[in-house]
Formats: structure tokens, sequence, C-alpha cells
């Protein structure tokens, strides 16, 4: 896991590094981001120093426009140390004192209970409490453009949010225009794709799991004496290495075997030697023919498979059967053996992926997709290869895999086709470019370039460290042929373009829709570490309803990558842009209109892939963050944002808890007791967080704040018989898993040495250390039916590894 030395682990960071999954190369909007990120409106008020240390820009005397109104027109209130800083809209009126509180629910009654218990007086101008409306105006904003009011249906909807609970809690005013959508001044269309029930098919994965759809008709004519055209694989196996045109062989189900219960040797007809397998494919539906159906086959060293005459009762289940091999052998004759299995996975997810999502690329990202297939097989395996690899940059003179005769030719071809980038030093370089290829070079070659300042006992100087030293030089005009020279060492370099690392990361991103897969999983599955159930996976409604929502949910994914490499380089600066970006998207309407028609059940799921709950994941990060930093102002401000903005989300229970610690550190104690105890209330609020916030409501209940316990905290006054177990240290860092001395004198976690000390009790306890891994076995071996049942829009990709 990557964090920086000396640093635990953050909360949310281990969470955030899954979703981003292997870092991305190139992240198109890397500057917009950063560049923009310092005029967005967000409750942070924060930045850095000269020394990196997090300060308020209010104490250094800079405040952003919306705050500084804010704060001449005295419209701001401060809750003892705690200043909430927030756009002058979200702003309403206390009937009582007449001051500005926050528009939240929580605000104005935690004002309201301050105004009434200080025996303030409401002024006699101002309306009653039931006459005031707590809910900023709405506001309708309409895009500049003109409309054809003869052509389109202009409709005005507000949703109540009472009514529709999908926005969030919060009123949206829309202007529907046909089939589009006008949302705060910007046209989002919903576009016309027709999302149809449909099976995804898979020819590289379990054989039942595929619903075979064919045009080819099979009559008992067509069965009886058909010639079809299949390969001999698995020949390292083989006993006999030559094979003689128009040899006899025979077939040998080997039911037995490990790899595949399915398998079919071949065998020579004189000798009885091995000769190798017929096709994993192949040999699927060849079987149940010949245990099944007693079918015989005879063999012939032509490439041929002519089929004799045998027991044919089920006529029809011989057609299915003789269809799928039909399909089978064309599918095999388009793949032939040349091509690698890495080569046709990629293939295959290119063609699923156009299949399944083609209306989210544009034209010409499907027409470069499909152009792989174009390429020679030294193209595609070595691009495959390379996009496989962490990079950026490649040495040519590095490249060498067996089954790429010509990586040179490979290269040009490449090139010249968009899908890579070679080295040139003629155009101008960015730093981050010289650094990836100042990192292909060797230690040597680095002391060897003539342009670095030579330093006593340099020899021994890491590799790192010549790297920074060679941009140093460049940087300060010491080293102005630095790009020639690094031409000269390293010879032909390439890098994956980024517009093929753009839509291939897509692609790969939709095919598995998680960051935690890639092709790796396809060579698991192929060498049989990994094995997937039965499933059939019915796909009626798209994650992505539309483009644009996939591109909200890249440029997410971005921010988190930027915020995790922020947090590894320790730069607060950045890592307070990321936060201030993620703050100010979190809540995008547009998803609340998109998730509006869907069922609960689905929305809880496919809500993980929308920009908001990436962004509450940066936020939670950030907010982590902030907490070590002592920052308890500012986490309380965006705690406030993630309950605000997700009304229906099992974190809330997290984000509860740590609001009223936060609440206590600033010595807010009323305050918290009140989170903790509306967070009791919450639906959402469950298992370890509702217990934790029952004990603080014992703690910081008592009198005078509060003088009776609710008879459903009776429970956590129970007490619970402690077993203390001594053990031996070996060490007491934060962030690291403990160790001790066992009984036996080995080295042994906090579990082993419980067990030890259960099993010296008298000889009559036995245990092992599994995290609820055998009742999880059993609830699966006995909901199997049930888990695996064809719901549609449950499955959705044969290598998922979660479901609804």
């Amino acid at each position: 896991m990557r964090r920086p030395p000396g640093f635990p682990m953050l909360t949310g960071r281990e969470s955030l590094v899954r979703l981003i999954g292997k870092r991305r190369r190139f992240l198109p909007n890397r500057h917009s981001l950063l560049s923009s990120a310092s005029s967005l409106q967000s409750c942070l008020n924060l930045g850095t120093d000269e020394s990196g240390k997090i300060v308020s820009l209010e104490d250094r005397g800079v405040l952003s426009l919306p705050e500084r109104k804010v704060k001449d027109s005295g419209d701001g209130v401060e809750n003892g140390e705690c200043v909430l800083k927030t756009a002058v809209s979200d702003w309403v009126t206390c009937p009582v004192c007449g001051k500005k509180v926050r528009g939240g629910d929580y605000s104005i009654n935690l004002h309201l209970d301050t105004c009434l218990a200080r025996g303030t007086k409401r002024k006699v101008t101002q309306r009653t409490l039931l006459q005031l409306n707590f809910s900023p105006q709405p506001k309708i904003q309409v895009s500049p453009f003109e409309l054809d009011l003869e052509q389109s249906t202009v409709h005005v909807v507000r949703n109540n949010p009472h009514e529709d609970s999908a926005n969030g809690g919060h009123e949206v005013d829309k202007i529907e225009i046909g089939d589009g959508l006008l949302l705060n001044g910007c046209a989002r269309s919903f576009g016309s794709e027709c999302q149809l029930a449909r099976k995804v098919e898979s020819a590289s994965l379990s054989p039942k799991k595929v619903a075979f759809h064919s045009d080819i008709g099979v009559d008992n004519k067509d069965i009886f004496g058909t010639v079809v055209e299949t390969f001999i694989v698995g020949r390292k196996f083989s006993d006999e290495k030559e094979l003689k045109l128009g040899m006899a062989i025979s077939l040998l189900r080997e039911p037995e075997n490990v790899k595949d219960p399915s398998a079919i040797k071949v065998l020579s007809a004189d000798s009885g030697c091995c000769l190798g397998y017929l096709p994993r494919s192949l040999a699927q539906y060849v079987s149940p023919l010949i245990e099944k159906h007693c079918l015989s086959f005879e063999i012939s060293c032509h490439g041929t498979i002519p089929c004799g005459e045998g027991k044919h009762d089920d006529v029809d289940s011989i057609k299915c059967l003789w269809t799928s091999i039909l399909q089978e052998v064309e599918a095999a004759r388009k793949n032939p053996p040349s091509m690698t299995k890495y080569q046709q996975n990629f293939s295959l997810l290119i063609h699923e992926v156009l299949n399944r999502s083609s209306n989210l690329f544009t034209d010409d990202e499907k027409l470069f997709m499909e152009s792989f297939t174009s390429l020679s097989d030294d193209s595609q395996r070595l691009f495959v290869r390379l996009y496989s690899r962490k990079g950026p940059w490649f040495r040519l003179s590095n490249i060498s895999y067996p089954e790429i005769s010509d990586a040179l030719q490979a290269v040009n071809e490449l090139s010249g086709k968009g899908y890579m980038i070679p080295f040139d030093c003629t155009e101008g370089l960015q730093t981050d470019e010289m650094m990836g290829i100042l990192r292909v070079l060797t230690i040597s070659e680095l002391r060897e370039i003539s342009c670095m300042p030579k330093k006593k006992g340099s020899q021994n100087s890491r590799k790192k460290d010549l790297i920074a030293s060679a941009l140093c030089s460049y940087r300060d005009g010491l080293c102005p042929v630095l790009p020639s020279v690094l031409l000269d060492k390293a010879g032909v370099c390439v890098k994956i373009s980024p517009r093929a690392e753009t839509v291939f990361w897509r692609a790969e991103r939709i095919f598995f829709l998680n960051g935690e897969q890639d092709l790796s999983t396809f060579l698991l599955v192929d060498l049989g570490a990994v094995k997937y159930p039965t499933y059939n996976c019915t796909i009626s409604e798209q994650i992505f309803s539309s483009r644009s929502q996939l591109l909200d949910y890249e440029e997410a994914i971005e921010v988190a990558q930027l915020m995790d490499e922020s947090l590894d380089e320790n730069h607060a600066n950045q890592v307070l842009r990321c936060l201030k970006i993620a703050d100010s998207r979190v809540d995008l309407p547009s998803e609340h209109v998109s998730r509006s028609s869907i069922p609960g059940s689905e929305a809880a799921f496919i809500s993980c892939f929308t920009a908001s709950w990436v962004y509450s994941k940066v936020i939670l990060l950030g907010i982590s963050y902030l907490e070590r930093e002592r920052r308890y102002p500012d986490a309380i401000n965006l705690l406030k944002q993630l309950l605000d903005c997700f009304p229906s989300d099992g974190r809330r229970g997290y984000w509860t808890v740590r609001l009223s610690i936060n609440l206590e550190h600033l010595g807010f104690l009323d305050e918290s007791l009140s989170v903790a105890e509306d967070g009791l209330l919450d639906p959402w609020v469950r298992a370890g967080s509702r217990m934790a916030l029952q004990k603080r409501v014992l703690r910081l209940g008592k009198p005078p704040r509060r003088w009776k316990i609710p008879r459903s905290f009776e429970i956590t006054k129970w007490k619970i018989k402690e077993v203390h177990v001594q053990g031996r240290p070996l060490n007491c860092e934060m962030g690291q898993k403990s160790r001790f001395y066992g009984e036996d004198g080995e080295q042994c976690g906090v579990e082993q040495l419980a067990l030890q000390y259960y099993a010296n009790e008298g000889g009559c306890w036995s245990g092992i250390h599994t995290e609820s891994g055998i009742w999880l076995t059993m609830f699966g071996l006995l909901m199997w039916d049930v888990i695996f049942s064809d719901v549609p829009n449950v499955f959705r990709t044969k290598f998922q590894i979660a479901f609804i």
C-alpha cells in the first residue's frame, strides 16, 4: 500500500487506492483540474505557507470573493471557534434574533435552541416559525442559446423533496425541452440509446455460462458424416513428437483431468501414444456427444473430424451441441493458434465493450478501437505487452519477447497508426517526460552524462539522486543539450500515446467495472488459478446512461489519483486543491436526476459509479488528513456536507461518529451529544457505528445534560467478562501489525497468541483464526442457488467479484 513513510494509514486511503486501481500513466485533465481549484467555491478556506504547513487564508489576509462578502456584510455566523463559510444564498434569517444562519436543518434547529434558551424576544415585524420558509429561494437559470418554441415543448418541473428522495432532500428546478434537460443553465441530453435486455457472452470463459445465438441451421443430415476442421493443442504433453499426414488417430475422454473435466485426449491409433488434446472450447461440446449420446468419431491427420453415427435418441440435444461445435470451429478459424492468448483476450475485451457500450464512445474512438484487429500480430502483441507494463517510456533495446519476431517494425507500425509515440528531442519536452526517459537509463549511463556536475563520492549515488541532479542541471541551464544526450544514450524509446491510453483505459474500466482487475485477470482464469461460478449476465439497465456521465466519473477518478499522489509526496497544497475540487462537485444535480428513475436496490449499486460517490471518498480521505493536522472546524464543515448530500448511504454512521468526535475536540459538548442522539434515529446508522454513538450518548449524556437514560440503552450497560492475555511484544509502532512471542517461543500475531492461551486452559479448547470465513463459506454454500439465480442487473461481468 502506498503511503508516506512514518505516517499511519489515513482512514479512507486504502479504499481510495482500491478504487483507483493501477495508476494511469497519463491524466488528460491534470493541469486544468489543478489550475481551476483556486477559483472554485468551497467551504474550505485553507492554504499553505512557505514551509508547506496548512494555514487559514483568513489569517494570511486572503479571502475568496464569496467569503469576503459574507465577512464584510456581517452575514457570517460564528459558533464558538467554528466559522461556517458558505455562499450567501445558503444562509437564512433567524426569526428570533434576526441573524443569518446556515440553511441546513441541523444548523437551524441548533441555532433556534440557543436563541430560545437565551430568552431572546422575537421582533414584531418578523414572521412566526410556522410562517417561515427556511429553504433558500430556488433559482431557475436558462442557457443563453435560442429555443425554438415551435419545435420543442418547454415544461418547468419542481420536485418536492418529500416526494422524491432521490434528489438527496433538496428541491430541484428543471426545464425540460424535448428529449433534453436544462439544469442550472447547462444543457444535458439523455440521448436516444435503446437499453434492451441482452445476454453477455464470452468465448474465453466457462462454456456453461454462455448462451449462444447463431443463424446456423442444423439437420440430421448435416450432423452425421459432416467434416469439421480443428487443431491439436497441448503438443508439449505429446509422447510422439512427429505427426505424419494421414496417420490414424482416436479420441479418449479424460474425466479425471484436474484442469479440465471435459478434456479429450488425442491418441495415435497404431502406437497408442498421446499426441495432445482437443481445444478446450471444442471438447466441452464433444464430451457430451461421446458420453451421453455414444457418438463415435473417426479422426485423421488431415485436420478433419468426420462424425460417424451412434445412438441419438435426443436429437434436439445433439443438434444444440453440434451447433455449438460448428460455432467453436468457426471461432477457431478466425482466431488461429498463432494468436497468443493475451492477444486474443485483449481483442475479446474490445469486442465486448463495443457490443455492450458503444454509445459511450465517439465514432472516432470506435474506429480507433476496431482498427486494432487490423494490425499485424507483432504489433498487437507488442502493444498489449507494453500497455500492461508500468512505463511510461520503454527502451527498444530492452524489448525482447519470443513471440514478437520484429519489434522495430512493430513499433513503426504502431507509431504510424497513433498507438505509440517515439521519443523526439527536437520538440519541447516537459519535466515529466525528461524524468521518464532518465528512468530507463542505468546508473552507469546516468553517471556518464557529461553535462551532469561531478561531485565527490557520487559513485555510490542512488538512481533517484542522479535523476534529480540531471533535471536540476537542465532547468538551471547548465546542461541545455540534455535531450540530445538522452537520445544518444537511450536510443529509440517509445510510450503509449495519450489517445490509446485514454480509450483503452476507458474500455478496461467499463469491462471490469473496477480498478483492481486488469488484463491479468484473463491470465488467472486461463491458468485455472481462479475459477468464477456459473451464472448468467442479464443486463437491462446500463450503469452509465450517457457519455457525459462516464466522463464525469473518469474526471473524478483523476482527482482521486491526484489526491493519492499528493499524499505520497506529502504535498499539502495539492491535497487541499483536490479537496476543494471534490467539495465543489460532490453534489452534482444531474446525477440526482439520472438516479431518480432507478429502483432503490439497483440505485445503491449504480451510485458507486457516479462522480459524486468518488468525490465523497476523496472528501473522507481529506477529512482524515485535516483531523491529523488538527483542523477540526474544516473537517466539521466537510462532514456536514457529506451528511447533507448523501441522505441514504451506509457510510452515514461513520460520518456521524466523526462529526460528534470533532465537535467534542472543539469543546462543543452539547452539540456533540445532539449529533450522537440524532444519529441513533438515522435508519442508515448501523452495526459498529450505532454502538459507538450509544457509548458517546452514555458518556456525554450525564446530568445535567441528560437526566434519564433511554430504556433501549440498557444493553450497553451489560458487563462483559474480560480475559487478559499477556505476551511479549516485538513492535509497538503505529500503523503496523502487532507481533508477539508465543508460548512456543515463535513469533505470532495477537490472534495466534489468544489461541495458544485457550489451548493451554485445560487442553479442552482448540480453534482457528478465519475472520468469519467459516460462517461466510457456510452461508455461500447454503444460499448458492439463490445468490447465483438469474436476476437481471445483478451480474454484469464474467469476472464479477461482488454483487448487489
